[in-house]
């Protein structure tokens, strides 16, 4: 089988926004902008989102969803099924953001940096388009889980400039908070935080990780360290909210304990929440108190009041 590339090609710009549906048959009405192509990337599928957006005279800001899926597969068309009790859509929409599912390329697809790669270009395309969208530029959020968990704080923390491609580079790609679910932040470290009963050998060959990099983690130390979030932590990082599962046996909860550590000792906005007895999608746990959690945080970190121009990295 045909090895994919080390990195894969930069996504490019395809278009404009679809036509929108207006569907009013939900707990909140909203128009739908979906199968949008943020972009086109010769040799591979298109890249697609789907926004929703609340009906509003007036920009609404906006969170950008990330699935999990340990970079092998899932799917930005619904919520994997121990999220969907949690209602984060309807919780977002109600709070008046807008709601965009992004697509990535997956490991077996391209390796790292190819995922960072497209969902900055679904970045800069919402932002380029924003105006037509209804969405305010400079009030953008990420929300990531397990995988996209780890690819939404790289948007947060990575700088413009290190991992990016030449089209399209004048639209920026900064975001202005992140909530974090369980997700890696150093490749380096997670198999010697993993526990006894660790489902994953993350060291080993054919780990997530491993197959995202193209090479086991211990074999590959520089580019696990340049792929792990907290090489990034920096001081005027966007505010962030990790939350993770005190039991998680997938992606161990070290990991969000080193990456708050980091952020909050270079003086960075980050509040860490631990979820007693919780495995990895929070199994285990009530999840809509955490999904209620986090649009809080978005609430709270977004308002026109405390959101500034769009920051650079």
């Amino acid at each position: 089988m045909t090895r994919p590339p080390a990195s894969g090609l930069p996504p490019s710009e395809p278009g404009p926004p679809p036509h929108p549906r207006r569907l009013t048959g939900s707990p909140v009405p909203y128009d739908l902008y979906a199968d949008a192509v943020v972009a086109r990337i010769p040799g591979y599928r298109e890249l697609t989102l789907d926004l929703l957006r609340p009906i509003s005279a007036e920009p609404v800001p906006l969170v950008i969803w990330i699935h999990g899926g340990a970079y092998l597969g899932g799917t930005h068309r619904e919520m994997p099924p121990p999220l969907q009790s949690a209602r984060l859509d309807e919780h977002l929409l109600g709070a008046g953001f807008a709601v965009a599912h992004a697509s990535y390329r997956f490991s077996g697809e391209a390796r790292f940096p190819a995922q960072l790669l497209d969902i900055r270009a679904a970045i800069r395309w919402l932002r380029r388009h924003c105006d037509a969208l209804g969405i305010d530029a400079t009030r953008f959020g990420v929300w990531g889980e397990s995988a996209g968990g780890h690819l939404a704080a790289l948007a947060c923390l990575a700088p413009d400039d290190l991992f990016t491609d030449d089209e399209g580079a004048s639209d920026s790609v900064a975001v202005q908070a992140g909530v974090i679910w369980y997700a890696p932040s150093d490749f380096r470290t997670m198999q010697q935080q993993s526990g006894p009963d660790a489902v994953i050998d993350h060291n080993a060959a054919d780990a997530p990780e491993a197959l995202l990099l193209g090479a086991a983690i211990p074999a590959a130390l520089s580019a696990a360290q340049a792929a792990s979030s907290v090489s990034y932590a920096h001081a005027a990082a966007p505010p962030v909210l990790l939350v993770h599962g005190a039991a998680d046996r997938v992606v161990p909860v070290g990991q969000s304990e080193q990456l708050h550590r980091a952020l909050d000792q270079c003086g960075a906005d980050s509040r860490l929440t631990i979820v007693a007895e919780a495995d990895h999608c929070f199994l285990g746990a009530d999840v809509e108190p955490l999904a209620a959690q986090a649009v809080a945080f978005f609430e709270e970190k977004m308002r026109p009041a405390t959101v500034g121009k769009t920051n650079r990295h």
